[in-house]
């Protein structure tokens, strides 16, 4: 893409009420980039809206909503476009309030550079300190800092030089952090009066810099010619098959070509690098190689490709490729790994914990993801890391991940396409947090996993039995324990080999030095799930007895089986049956707040979505639900079907 026929993206951010709309409206106004029916509209909107008085309200010009109108704040993501002294502009308005961060976020990583506003009256915030992190870790280098309201301070020259000192003391802490933007430049202006964004303002003799419009026009655009290696991760298979003319309707001439024809290409986004007609490939994960057979931009075929365009590749040969592979030069392939440092910026209510299994979603495919360390949380008030063993929603941190299979990547630092990625809630499907690859992690170079001679099959013919985990979950006092001796006591008496896990057991030896946080019961549970995995290895079947409140742990455990191997079980006794119950005297304690933390009272219990077995353990006797639970495992094959031999039934 040519230098001249870029359009820079521009992000204009900071806290909430800060002037963000209002400076891209009267910017976009004061460069002639209005329409007469836009101006109709603004006045129009002004008279009924507007809260600028008897002035154009400009900020109405960015927003859209309702929502945003009435409360007088941005919520989404608002792009405008700008073209003056023979540039192009996007400018993307970003929310400043923190509960709309992940919309920043998603802005900042599409942008070249950005205008970080702040309020002359109220100095720098939280949340503006936050959104300078952001930019920073997306790679914006280009920073012009906005001291907004300043006809507010009467124009004062000392409270300029206060902030500037502190935008200062910012950008070295960004660098000591480890992250390196340019000297930023800071301009005096107001919004609403347009001083200082498109000409110089007689209320600053004192400041002689650029004004917003010049630092516009001055910024370099992106350089996406740098070869750091062409990278095309599939985005979709373009497929004209051999079904009549109907499936070539639309096309070319060029695409349908003969009758016996198949064409398919491979669409995406090109970054990192050129890409040539005849070059030799990659196709990656699975390493085939091969050329590039054709290249298309739109409905033209061209020779050659330049980082940034839409393009569709069709390749020599039958080759399998598919949606999330990718697509790079032979003798320039990126890195492949399953365990990755990363940089993560927090989106969701839902805390970021270590354990925890996500969807790991990157431009290179889809896997399952678990944060194994959370090594630091970043501090706004100097950019530290802190200590953490967990990240809430608008935290910036660094964890460890470790994915489910290895998957092609760059260093964000290196290619921001195939170096960032995002977590999804597996329960929820909302995303959790977007995140930057930093580096790899090594394997220790000594450590190899033994192929064992003997298979987990024949430990259990040995034993005559099908091995499982039948992992009973409920409330403290429900009567999970009961349930599982009892079930225990009935499987031995059949001739079955079993282990009975039960949570406080193993409380007092091998996870005795966990606690009864979040994380801590989220590693309890994980080491539970390891554990049972071994012993149905070794043949057995295996009886648990945990609270285990949260339905995403219990998940975790379900995915380190076979399909028909993990039997749920919920005994599903009432709370209020429970407390009565309460053998230990915990819910008593609970109430009166000695104990915190406690699944029920002060801390969730979530119920099975789709347990294999039910039991209203409140309501039935502690043998019938043991019973029921071996019908079920007679059901599903398990066991075989009791018979009248007076000697015990083996286990299948």
């Amino acid at each position: 893409m040519k230098t001249a026929d870029a359009v820079l993206r521009i992000l204009a951010c900071g806290s909430v009420d800060d002037g963000k709309s209002t400076l891209i409206g009267h910017l976009l106004f004061l460069t002639g980039n209005l329409t007469e029916d836009q101006l109709e509209v603004l006045h129009d909107e002004s008279a009924r809206l507007g809260r600028s008085g008897a002035a154009p309200d400009y900020s109405l010009l960015l927003d859209g909503l309702l929502d945003e109108r009435q409360q007088g704040i941005t919520i989404d993501v608002a792009h405008r476009y700008l073209a003056t002294g023979g540039r192009k502009y996007i400018l993307a308005d970003a929310p400043g309030h923190e509960q709309y961060t992940r919309n920043m976020a998603t802005a900042a990583s599409r942008c070249d550079a950005a205008i970080l506003l702040l309020d002359a009256t109220t100095g720098f915030l939280p949340q503006t300190r936050r959104h300078a992190l952001i930019c920073a870790l997306f790679g914006i280098r280009q920073l012009l800092l906005v001291v907004n309201k300043m006809d507010l301070t009467g124009w004062s020259r000392e409270r300029f030089l206060e902030i500037s000192e502190h935008c200062r003391q910012l950008t070295d802490d960004l660098r000591l952090f480890g992250v390196c933007p340019e000297q930023p430049v800071v301009v005096p202006v107001s919004a609403l009066a347009g001083d200082n964004l498109t000409a110089r303002s007689p209320h600053t003799p004192w400041y002689d810099g650029p004004t917003v419009l010049d630092w516009l026009q001055s910024v370099p655009c992106a350089d996406l010619r740098r070869d750091n290696g062409a990278r095309l991760p599939v985005q979709y298979v373009l497929h004209a098959g051999q079904q009549g003319a109907d499936s070539r309707q639309g096309l070319p001439e060029l695409l349908r070509g003969s009758g016996s024809d198949v064409f398919r290409g491979y669409c995406g986004h090109l970054s990192g690098g050129p890409l040539q007609q005849g070059e030799r490939v990659a196709i990656l994960p699975s390493g085939v190689e091969t050329s590039v057979q054709q290249i298309w931009s739109g409905f033209r075929l061209i020779e050659k490709a330049e980082p940034g365009q839409e393009i569709a590749l069709t390749l020599a040969g039958e080759q399998d490729v598919a949606r999330g592979d990718c697509i790079v030069p032979a003798g320039n392939r990126p890195e492949q790994a399953d365990r990755f440092k990363v940089r993560v910026v927090c989106l969701d209510t839902q805390a970021l914990l270590p354990a925890r299994r996500y969807r790991f979603r990157s431009a290179c495919g889809t896997v399952t993801a678990e944060i194994t360390r959370i090594r630091n949380r970043i501090g706004l008030a100097s950019y530290q890391r802190l200590a953490a063993d967990r990240l809430e929603m608008n935290d910036v941190g660094e964890v460890e991940l470790q994915l489910s299979r290895q998957l092609p990547f760059d260093p964000y630092d290196r290619n921001s396409q195939t170096g960032s990625f995002v977590l999804i809630d597996q329960g929820s499907h909302a995303s959790v947090a977007c995140g930057m690859i930093l580096h790899p992690l090594r394997r220790a170079a000594n450590i190899h996993r033994h192929r064992e001679t003997v298979a987990p099959a024949e430990r259990a013919l040995l034993k005559a039995q099908s091995p499982c985990v039948i992992w009973l979950t409920g409330l403290s006092g429900s009567g999970k324990s009961s349930i599982a001796n009892a079930l225990e006591r009935l499987l031995v008496d059949q001739g079955c080999h079993t282990m009975l896990l039960d949570g406080d057991n193993l409380r007092h030896g091998l996870n005795r030095d966990l606690g009864f946080t979040e994380p801590d019961r989220i590693e309890n549970i994980r080491r539970i799930g390891e554990v049972a995995k071994l012993m149905t290895e070794a043949g057995l079947i295996v009886i648990t007895a945990f609270i285990s409140p949260y339905r995403s742990d219990r998940d975790m455990v379900r995915q380190m089986f076979a399909e028909g191997d993990f039997f749920e079980v919920h005994v599903a006794t009432p709370l209020a049956v429970c407390e009565q119950r309460d053998p230990k005297g915990l819910y008593r304690l609970a109430r009166s707040g000695v104990i915190p933390n406690f699944t029920g009272i002060n801390s969730p219990y979530e119920e099975p979505l789709q347990a294999e077995l039910v039991l209203a353990a409140g309501a039935s006797q502690t043998a019938d639900d043991a019973m029921a639970i071996v019908g079920m495992l007679r059901r599903c094959g398990k066991l075989q079907p009791a018979t009248d031999q007076a000697v015990p039934v083996g286990c299948v």
